[in-house]
């Protein structure tokens, strides 16, 4: 890998990143799910971004090997939010481009509204909207066991065969760290809803975003369809494109890495 792996220190809380690279910086943090991480949404993008970027990809605080918040709610916005800024800051005082997936495009968004450093955003999957959550809350329900982990990420792919076998033993991984089942579970104790209403990006924050912004969904994502996130929030900033990925669910850089590597230098330059 190109990128070197290291840790930073955050408000007293240890971050786990991956950063090297040469060009515009590029800040890529991850979605939410059991044993989420930076490794595992976007392993296959970092190294070829990398070679035109000074890339900076981080695991949020309480997923991955980052550390976690001492008290709850463990879920937590505006935590992961001043944690985006912080890395935004450590990469450059001017622009810098952004790529987040799901839990993360809402934190880009967020973020983006805030302050006018985010010049460009990719957004994979995101979430954001508004919308009533229907579906089961899967990814954000502790698996019990190898097989549960398997259905838990398989239900982010089209083709269930792109499950990578290191990409499983890397969430083991994560999943087996002291304390950690506890304080996953105590994250994700509510109803799916609270999570979707938590990150939802508001008209006010909307308008406050001037960051060119492309969205880019699969069109079999069940827990997040396109219809519902990526098009009402679209339909929201003059300034937003989206690109639907066919036989494509959850995971798009997962499902597709080349292709997503390709749209996100054709945005970025």
């Amino acid at each position: 890998m190109a990128l070197d792996e290291k840790y930073v220190d955050c408000d007293g809380i240890k971050l786990h990143v991956f950063e090297g690279g040469n060009g515009p910086p590029l800040l890529i943090l991850h979605g939410s799910g059991a044993g989420g991480s930076i490794m595992g949404n976007f392993s296959d993008i970092l190294d070829p971004l990398a070679k035109r970027y000074h890339v900076l990809a981080s695991d949020l605080i309480g997923f991955g090997f980052s550390g976690r918040k001492p008290s709850e709610p463990y879920f937590d916005m505006d935590m992961w939010i001043n944690q985006a800024d912080f890395l935004a800051r450590r990469l450059s005082p001017g622009p810098i481009h952004f790529i987040g997936h799901s839990l993360s495009g809402a934190i880009g968004l967020k973020l983006a509204a805030r302050t006018s450093r985010i010049a460009k955003l990719v957004l994979t999957g995101t979430m954001g909207s508004k919308f009533e959550a229907t579906q089961p809350s899967r990814g954000w329900t502790w698996p019990d066991d190898r097989a549960a982990l398997i259905r838990n990420m398989e239900g982010g792919l089209f083709d269930k065969n792109k499950l990578k076998r290191e990409n499983l033993a890397y969430r083991q991984k994560i999943l087996g760290q002291p304390g950690y089942r506890e304080y996953f579970t105590k994250m994700f104790s509510l109803p799916r809803q609270h999570y979707v209403d938590r990150c939802v990006v508001n008209e006010r924050e909307l308008a406050d975003i001037k960051a060119e912004v492309v969205f880019v969904h699969g069109q079999n994502d069940i827990g997040f369809p396109p219809e519902l996130s990526a098009w009402r929030l679209a339909a929201q900033l003059p300034q937003a494109d989206v690109v639907i990925f066919n036989r494509c669910a959850h995971s798009v850089a997962d499902e597709y890495p080349e292709k997503f590597s390709r749209l996100c230098e054709t945005l970025f330059g």
